[in-house]
């Protein structure tokens, strides 16, 4: 047999090697994660919910789903292991760390704009609707087209 026969079959094998390999190394620290919890950590299941760990078993633990909720749930169902901060600042909405300067950034941008610019008529833009009447003129309007130059065309 030719080495040139071969190649794809050991180029196979390397590659169905290296992607075992790949995920039996997350399966560990899937496992590991899983290990380090204990009661009163906050976790994320591989659904979406968030929840405290009150007991933990061989196969199952026990979450608090909420105040006085319990549930029992497969060790696999956890998806990842939250720190305390990360927890409250997705559950409870707490942080603790400020911003860094100061500012407040405000949820809208009408803040941003000076109020004499606001006051003013030219830059408001009128989003009602409009009567028959002036439909018809401005359709009137924007159909007048200005007279082509020398050297204009209509090619495009």
């Amino acid at each position: 047999m030719n080495i040139v026969t071969l190649l794809p079959f050991i180029v196979l094998i390397g590659a169905m090697f290296l992607m075992t390999r790949s995920a039996k190394k997350k399966q560990q620290a899937a496992a590991q994660m899983r290990d380090q919890m204990q009661p009163g950590t906050g976790i994320r299941t591989i659904g979406g919910m968030y929840a405290t760990v009150k007991e933990v078993h061989d196969d199952t633990i026990v979450l608090e789903v909420a105040p006085g909720v319990h549930a029992v749930y497969a060790k696999n169902s956890v998806g990842a292991v939250l720190d305390d901060d990360e927890y409250n600042r997705i559950v409870h909405g707490i942080s603790d760390e400020l911003e860094a300067d100061g500012t407040v950034v405000p949820d809208d941008a009408s803040s941003l704009i000076e109020d004499d610019a606001a006051d003013s008529d030219d830059s408001r833009i009128d989003l009602g609707k409009k009567d028959a009447d002036t439909e018809a003129a401005d359709a009137a309007a924007d159909s007048a087209e200005p007279k082509k130059t020398d050297g204009e065309s209509d090619a495009k």
